[in-house]
């Protein structure tokens, strides 16, 4: 079992669990929007895709933070997923990050979406 994310209580008022895949996502989830220097014990843990979203936006600005994602995600899990493909875009004031993957332990593909607007 493990602790889903975002923290909160079940409908039987315990810590609500998650299994495997749905926490694999999660952690990647966690990964993408923590901001580097956040973390005590982890100062460069995180993508900086946060500091991104209020950033002018171009074609350039996706690529740049495509790989730092990669490199972020290889680090940090890729002894959970083998990273298949990144792919960042940038609409207006939105970033998406669409994230394919194979999970090392069932050798199944998924693919995750993930999106941040400047305009809250």
């Amino acid at each position: 079992m493990n602790i889903d994310f975002p923290y909160h209580f079940d409908a039987r008022g315990r810590t609500a669990t998650t299994d495997d895949n749905d926490h694999i996502r999660d952690m990647i989830e966690e990964l993408l929007f923590t901001n580097p220097g956040e973390r005590v014990n982890r100062p460069d843990f995180g993508s900086g895709l946060l500091q991104m979203v209020f950033a002018p936006n171009s074609p350039e600005l996706a690529a740049a933070l495509q790989f730092t994602m990669q490199a972020a995600l290889q680090r940090y899990l890729g002894d959970l997923i083998d990273l298949q493909s990144v792919v960042v875009t940038a609409l207006d004031s939105t970033l998406q990050v669409v994230v394919s993957y194979l999970v090392r332990q069932t050798q199944e593909p998924k693919t995750e979406t993930f999106q941040k607007s400047g305009v809250q």
